[in-house]
């Protein structure tokens, strides 16, 4: 592996880095997300959402129900800025959920997620999962 090709692999890993930790909390962090991000999930309504701004205002939402969300990456694979990812979410409810009161139950699902990186900011991520893990978790579907 070339010099430049170590230091763009580098690079890539340190902005995901940087990006996990915002969804862990360190709001900071929001730099690392492009203006221009779009981020597919779902458990979204339209399924995708575009732009910082509205990113943010997710991501706070998200961390307002679950304040201690946790983000684990189980395995990473990363090359030509992309970084596949296997990912492990935990988390208390403790906070109003999509009009859901808090229900103080715990939560853990897995899935996996593709970011796209270029310019050291996440232009694009796409999350695949069970959208209906979390409701299943906290009780508001019938068996």
């Amino acid at each position: 592996m070339s010099k430049a090709s170590t230091t763009e692999h580098e690079q890539t890993l340190n902005t995901y880095q940087d990006f996990e930790d915002l969804w862990n909390g360190n709001l900071s962090k929001l730099d690392v997300v492009a203006e221009s991000i779009t981020f597919y999930n779902p458990s979204l309504p339209e399924g995708e959402l575009h732009g910082r701004e509205a990113f943010e205002a997710y991501l706070r939402k998200v961390r307002s129900a679950f304040p201690d969300w946790y983000v684990v990456a189980d395995d990473l694979l990363v090359g030509d800025g992309i970084v596949m990812k296997e990912w492990t979410i935990t988390g208390t409810h403790e906070g109003e959920f999509k009009g859901v009161p808090p229900t103080g139950r715990e939560i853990e699902f897995k899935g996996m997620g593709k970011d796209i990186i270029a310019d050291g900011k996440v232009q694009e991520q796409r999350l695949y999962h069970n959208p209906q893990g979390v409701p299943e978790q906290l009780g508001l579907t019938e068996d």
